[in-house]
């Protein structure tokens, strides 16, 4: 594991810092190239679908309704973006990193950012389900109303993350650090180990729905008779 996406002391959860808005855009045109880096434009109802492209770069970047499902857009950069309504399905980023950025009502099944870093990043009503973030680092990144069923997080740093009403059913936390990453209306079915959960903070309204996930880690039967 990398020792970078490690610290000595566990991180406090602060929420995320929203993107610092554009004083106006520009409508994009044409495709991101290698290296390429673009700024304050808006990416509405396009098809990227199926690129590819290294070192990209986007800051105060507009996405609605756009489509890049299925590029490889190795260490992609998002700085004060917004995303809304758009498919980046099995979109994949080696080493991709996001700062200030919200992403709203989005398919993002199957996306997968390896050994990347997320920081003041907001997400709501999104679908990460069989999304990949291995050895990614989560700071202040708040997930609100999301699927994440089946999503992996190996080896992951998710101590500055929070989880909302978020559906964890199956997820993966093999050697993810979740010292202080806070739950709250989660469903967490088929999790695994109880001790992949070790550190986690969950809200008291959630402890009879945490017990079940025990009981069912340790082979222990509930019965309502």
């Amino acid at each position: 594991m990398p020792p970078s996406r490690r610290r000595a002391t566990a991180a406090v959860f602060a929420d995320p810092k929203p993107p610092k808005p554009p004083a106006g855009v520009d409508i994009a045109t044409g495709d991101p190239e290698p290296e390429g880096s673009y700024q304050r434009l808006a990416y509405y109802d396009v098809d990227l679908s199926g690129r590819e492209a290294e070192g990209v770069r986007f800051t105060q970047c507009r996405f609605r309704a756009a489509d890049l499902s299925g590029s490889r857009l190795d260490q992609l950069t998002l700085t004060d973006c917004l995303i809304q309504h758009s498919n980046w399905a099995n979109l994949t980023s080696d080493g991709g990193t996001l700062t200030r950025v919200e992403l709203r009502d989005s398919r993002m099944t199957g996306l997968t950012i390896a050994d990347g870093v997320l920081r003041d990043v907001r997400a709501e009503e999104c679908r990460f389900n069989l999304s990949a973030w291995r050895f990614t680092r989560f700071e202040a990144v708040h997930f609100i109303g999301c699927d994440f069923t089946g999503a992996d997080l190996t080896g992951a740093d998710l101590r500055g993350a929070r989880f909302t009403r978020c559906d964890l059913s199956g997820i993966q936390l093999h050697q993810a650090d979740l010292t202080g990453t806070r739950f709250r209306g989660c469903a967490l079915a088929g999790v695994g180990s109880p001790a992949q959960l070790r550190g986690a903070v969950f809200h008291e309204a959630d402890l009879p729905a945490l017990s079940f996930v025990l009981a069912a880690a340790m082979g222990i039967t509930i019965n309502s008779d």
